[in-house]
């Protein structure tokens, strides 16, 4: 079993290899940067501004938080303001001041996540943007496959289409703004009607 497996995949890396180094290279083979789909493109932009609303919004809880915090450390700290304090405001004080700091990690904690997920998904989106961009233009192209620049210790800059696959994401972003316009007006019409 295991070695028709690595007989397989020794006559797929000739082939592959075959393919790599015919004289059609050119005409067989693109290279895409990944990440320059993502900041240049329409989706991209959309999507880090979505991941930046996001970000600045766990932001101020936080700094909300921390803010508070240091108003009580600054009460702790002086002197005369807790010896004006009952024993049973004081004790008030120190338990308001441990939620805060509860309150203040489970941000953190949240941060993190939060901004981990939004990350993780736009990775996602943006694959699918690319890889069904990239497959529309190899079909025209007559390409045999399209690699990931990262994935390349080194490509003939010439093979690289990445300007091409940005536009074709940005005719797609165009085209979904355009439906979701389109069927936000369609239902305009039908909610005043119900009135």
């Amino acid at each position: 079993m295991k070695t028709k497996k690595i007989l397989f995949l020794l006559v797929s890396s000739i082939g592959l290899t075959s393919t790599l180094f015919s004289g059609e290279t050119s005409k067989q083979v693109a290279v895409v940067n990944f990440a320059s789909c993502i900041t240049d493109s329409e989706y991209g932009k959309q999507e880090q501004q979505n991941l930046e609303y996001i970000r600045k919004q766990m932001t101020s809880m936080m700094e909300e938080t921390e803010k508070e915090l240091k108003d009580i450390t600054g009460k702790f700290e002086d002197n005369d303001y807790m010896d004006s304090l009952s024993p049973k405001a004081e004790e008030e004080l120190r338990s308001k001041f441990q939620a805060l700091q509860e309150d203040y990690a489970r941000y953190q904690n949240q941060f993190y996540q939060v901004l981990n997920q939004a990350n993780y998904q736009l990775m996602q989106k943006m694959n699918q943007n690319i890889a069904r961009a990239a497959e529309r233009l190899a079909k025209r192209k007559n390409l045999a496959f399209v690699m990931n620049k990262e994935a390349c210790f080194y490509f003939n800059p010439d093979l690289e289409v990445t300007d091409l696959v940005i536009k074709e994401m940005d005719n797609d972003f165009a085209n979904d703004q355009k439906q979701r316009k389109l069927s936000e007006n369609s239902e305009t019409p039908s909610l005043s009607n119900q009135k």
